[in-house]
């Protein structure tokens, strides 16, 4: 572990006795007093971080805090926070090589990809400073004489995002960045594998709110806490949205207590998401999309490819051709510029990957490719994997569930039609890709007749979105949008306000009540 980043990051000077704070709020940093926690890289099991157990009633009280802030925070006007996000903008480029020597240190990403997130965060700055200007409401028609109508948009209050360790930086920074400019305050609960990166984050933003005397310097909150402890965010009526990145299954787990007391949330959630080569297809673009889409992260984004559709008249073609591809990989060290993909995050993840190869050969697939642990002798703790391909039925249980690892199922269809039904097929809807030259199939498949997915993407692969579109899913990924065109409107409420300037009451309808 470089302890140059670390300090150049400021993480030095705010680790005490060997810990790291659990709370960190403008300058309140809490080193609770429970159980020790470690968390460990990835690429070779070094422990990067302790930190002591948190009692759950922190979380109520940075929320008390934040709610405080809050009303304070909204008084200033959207273009004057904005000059806040451009001086985080500037410490993000500024930081650009730590911050992403941290993702990879805690994701195992390799080290481009980690750039290309900090560039997320720097991307989504640039977004929400024109937003900005642009929070705009509607002037509508009335139907009475002398009356308008109005609709204004006003921040909610604090936005509480958890998110994953996949991503652990670029998702808080789409929510964050478009929540702070909108007025609100913001709780951050990363995820427990990737509390550096969020930690740094922290202090960026706090570096950056010392230029600005005059604003509230309590507006961002981390905390580091366990999933029985972080019930309380989803319990607090203080956590005016729940923005939260990760599984299914934990979607399921906490939409029901978010649900109690009828709060607000956003669910970003897992994909299983699908490409389709068509005959016309350029079949060199859609193998690097392909492989791109199935083993960036290690196959572990939300986007990550996990079943893909190859035209019988090209199927061994480009089967042939994504072997050959997957054996030339380099896997390793995500540090080493020479290697394409690094390591799953966990023995957990690895044990879940092995548990589905299992599956698969019960359920009649074949897996013609990979699949196997590497690198053991080098790094016994870590755990590196060949990415697998797998041939199996589309029906098949297995291919129905996503598991979160390097594992593409390789299909074949006869037209576009049976194609486009075996994308929809499953519960989760994230991102979907179709390769094509002919123009029908491509609007065909971005049409209402086509992909029911969040994202359909036309000769590009399902990873690697930019930050100008709305990004979500539907069905069991949840439905939720973040980042571009007016996911801001997720942030804030909306008041519609009938304006009566003359001199006569009108009822709407044509009531008459004299």
């Amino acid at each position: 572990m470089n302890k140059d980043i670390l300090k150049n990051l400021g993480l030095s000077k705010i680790k005490k006795d060997g810990f790291y704070p659990s709370v960190l709020i403008a300058k309140d940093y809490i080193y609770s007093k429970g159980n020790k926690k470690s968390v460990f890289s990835p690429i070779n099991n070094e422990r990067t971080a302790s930190f002591r157990e948190l009692k759950a009633h922190y979380i109520d009280e940075t929320l008390d805090k934040l709610h405080k802030s809050f009303k304070q925070w909204r008084k200033v006007p959207a273009p004057k926070r904005a000059l806040l996000i451009s001086e985080i903008k500037t410490q993000a480029i500024k930081n650009k090589k730590d911050l992403a020597y941290l993702i990879t240190l805690e994701s195992g990403k390799i080290y481009e990809e980690a750039l290309g997130e900090v560039q997320e965060f720097i991307d989504i700055c640039d977004f929400a400073i024109g937003l900005s200007r642009q929070l705009y409401g509607l002037s509508i028609t009335s139907e009475r004489y002398k009356h308008k109508i109005i609709e204004q948009w006003y921040p909610l209050g604090t936005i509480s995002i958890i998110s994953a360790f996949n991503f652990p930086m670029a998702v808080w920074a789409w929510n964050a960045m478009l929540a702070l400019v909108c007025g609100n305050t913001i709780l951050w609960k990363p995820s427990n594998q990737a509390p550096l990166c969020a930690l740094a984050c922290f202090l960026l933003v706090q570096k950056a709110l010392k230029k600005f005397k005059d604003y509230p310097q309590d507006i961002f909150a981390v905390i580091i806490a366990s999933r029985k402890a972080s019930k309380n965010i989803l319990k607090n009526k203080k956590s005016s949205l729940i923005s939260a990145t990760g599984s299914v299954a934990m979607g399921k787990k906490i939409a029901p207590i978010i649900a109690k007391r009828l709060g607000k949330s956003l669910f970003e959630l897992g994909g299983n998401n699908a490409l389709i080569v068509c005959k016309s297809a350029d079949l060199d673009l859609a193998l690097k999309a392909v492989v791109f889409s199935a083993i960036g992260t290690a196959g572990q984004r939300c986007t990550s490819l996990r079943r893909l559709f190859v035209h019988k008249s090209i199927k061994k073609v480009f089967q042939e051709k994504l072997i050959a591809a997957y054996k030339s990989l380099n896997i390793g060290n995500p540090f080493e510029e020479k290697n394409i993909m690094g390591p799953l995050i966990n023995k957990k993840s690895y044990e879940n990957m092995q548990e589905a190869l299992h599956l698969i050969k019960k359920q009649k697939g074949e897996i013609i490719y990979g699949g196997e642990r590497i690198l053991q002798k080098e790094e016994t703790n870590s755990y590196y994997v060949k990415p697998a391909l797998v041939k199996i039925n589309h029906k098949a249980l297995i291919v129905q569930n996503e598991t979160f690892a390097p594992i593409l199922y390789l299909m074949d269809f006869e037209n576009i039609k049976e194609a486009i039904e075996m994308n929809n097929e499953v519960n989760q809807g994230l991102s979907s890709s179709i390769f094509t030259n002919d123009l029908k199939e491509a609007e065909l498949f971005t049409s209402i007749f086509g992909s029911d997915c969040g994202l359909a993407n036309v000769n590009v692969g399902t990873s690697g979105a930019e930050i100008g579109a709305a990004f979500g899913g539907e069905k069991d990924t949840g439905g939720g949008r973040e980042s571009g065109s007016d996911a801001w409107k997720n942030y804030m409420r909306r008041l519609s306000s009938s304006i009566n300037y003359g001199n006569e009451t009108i009822l709407s309808q044509g009531i008459n009540f004299s």
